[in-house]
């Protein structure tokens, strides 16, 4: 499968900002899908995940009660909402999917796409 990743830019600190990871797979509800990020010169860490049905998800405890993960299977796009933006979320975000019913907090996915670029200005 392959992923795309948009939506990414430039806010304010405060600012929101919605992702969206456009599955090329018909059958994308069979994927679990992840988000992650890389700031510059830092490692990759799990943003957040939704199990394929949507029924569960999970995040990293500096997003969690900021971002919210959603998926739409009929149109194949995974979403990222993004709110109360911080200098320290500034770094390009990437979505996975691997063909498991749970997602994972780990790097254990399958496929991954290309990032898209986040900047938080203070």
């Amino acid at each position: 499968v392959q992923l795309q990743a948009s939506g990414g830019g430039l806010v304010q600190s405060g600012g929101s900002l919605r992702l969206s990871c456009a599955a090329s797979e018909r059958t994308f509800s069979d994927y679990s899908m992840g988000w992650f990020r890389q700031a510059s010169g830092k490692e990759r860490e799990f943003v957040g995940c939704i199990n394929r049905s949507g029924s569960g998800t999970y995040y990293a405890d500096s997003v969690k009660g900021r971002f919210t993960i959603s998926r739409d299977n009929a149109k194949n796009t995974l979403y990222l909402q993004m709110n109360s933006l911080k200098p320290e979320d500034t770094a390009v975000y990437s979505c996975a999917a691997r063909r498991r019913i749970f997602c994972s907090m780990s790097a254990d996915y399958d496929y991954w796409g290309q990032g898209t670029q986040v900047t938080v200005s203070s």
